[in-house]
Order: C-alpha cells, then structure tokens, then sequence
C-alpha cells in the first residue's frame, strides 16, 4: 500500500527519532534493486511533485519509509512499464484516492489492424507525441529543436520508443545548470558509437536461424549496454576527477 508522499511534519532531532532517512541514506536502500539511481534522479522526482519529503529547520531533507516505497513505486513503473512522469503521477493520485485503478498501459506497436505477431524479441513501448510533450512539460519549439540535434527521434510519424521520456527529462534536468540541448551533441555521438560498437558484436546473434539463438541476443545486447554505460560513466568520473554518488 501507497503511504502519503509528505508522511506529516517533523523538525530536527524530533524527525530522525521517529526514523526518517536522509537522502544518502534512501540512496543506499534504493540501490538494492535500482543500482543505477543517483541523488540527482531523487531530487528531480522530488521537483516533479512525485515525492514531498520533510525538511529540517536547517533545510535537510528528511524521507520516511512511506517515502521510499513511494520512490520504489516510481522507479519501478518508470522501469518494467516505461511509464512517463505525467501518467505516473495520476496513478498514484488516483490510488491515494482510493479508488481501484490498474495500472496504466501504454500503445504498443502492431502490425496492421489486428494484435501484433509473435516476436522472438520482446515488443518495444510506443509513446505518441502528445503524450511525450506532456510527460517532458515542453512545446512544440523545444522538441523540434532536441530533434534537430539528434537528442530524440520518432521511431515513426508521431511515435516514440518510451525512451525519449527518460532522454527528455534528463535534458530539462541538465537544463538547469545552464547544459543546452546544443551542448548534448557531441554526447550523442558518443552514445551512437556505443551502440553501434554493441550492435556490431550482437549482429551475428540476430541473424541466426535458431530463434533461441535470436532471444539470446537481446540479453546480450542489455548485458553490454549496462556494461558500457558503466565504463562511460567511470571514464567520465576519471576525467573530471570526482566520484558520483
């Protein structure tokens, strides 16, 4: 059961007698089962309204159990469903209000007019356009111009892979500290030669004739991507000397 995202008023030392966690140590407990989250990603849930954790006099933030269950919650649509922000926040206003609401699937590809073929790999989320705009909170302009820097590309007119959410609301984070789209060119192109480094060893597996041989590579291909997204954040650490929370 959901538990109420602002989970009272509490103020200092009183706070943490009652068991409250600060943001550090919520980030440890997170770890377990989402070991890529960072304090910036808690922080950014906490400014979309997703959470409301209390605050210490000197301004600390202060996170209840209620709260990290709530953070679960989140993270776990955003993870198994690709849910966007927006659809996320309503669910679980809904389910504060009681009332008996499943959760909220979002349009997957088909072929034709009737349910989509068999596949050996598993069908990919689909967002429209209207859905991402609201999900990422910007307009028409700022989309056209992630697109003309290659940021976010529909997979179809109009139609996104559920990615782009995750894409979009980390531009509008780094938006923040003053990082322009115009400035995530040139980590876009890092991303693609990733990729294609990855697609260049799994290629073979895809186009095997055994279709166990075909499913293995899907798992194949998340196995090295979570690898190389690891070497590219500690290269990243490296270079600028700093280690990330």
């Amino acid at each position: 059961m959901l538990h109420s995202p602002s989970g009272g008023t509490g103020h200092g030392t009183a706070a943490t007698d009652r068991g409250l966690m600060s943001i550090g140590t919520v980030l440890n407990v997170l770890r377990e089962e989402f070991p890529e989250v960072t304090i910036s990603k808690i922080r950014f849930l906490e400014s979309e309204g997703l959470i409301e954790p209390q605050r210490t006099p000197s301004g600390y933030r202060k996170f209840s159990a209620g709260d990290v269950e709530r953070l679960g919650h989140v993270l776990r649509m955003q993870r198994d469903h690709y849910l966007p922000l927006k659809v996320i926040r309503e669910h679980l206003a809904a389910i504060e209000r009681g009332e008996d609401t499943r959760l909220p699937v979002l349009g997957r590809p088909r072929d034709g007019e009737g349910d989509a073929e068999p596949s050996d790999a598993p069908t990919a989320v689909r967002i429209g356009r209207a859905e991402l705009l609201a999900a990422a909170g910007i307009d028409e302009q700022q989309l056209a111009e992630w697109e003309s820097y290659g940021l976010i590309a529909p997979v179809d007119e109009g139609v996104y892979d559920a990615e782009a959410a995750t894409v979009a609301e980390l531009v509008i984070e780094l938006g923040r500290f003053g990082i322009e789209p115009r400035h995530l060119r040139a980590v876009k192109a890092a991303a693609d030669r990733e990729a294609g480094l990855v697609d260049q060893v799994v290629a073979p597996l895809r186009r095997h004739r055994n279709p166990q041989t075909r499913a293995h590579a899907e798992a194949r291909t998340k196995e090295l991507a979570g690898l190389a997204v690891k070497l590219h954040a500690a290269l990243v650490q490296s270079a600028l000397g700093v280690r990330l929370p």
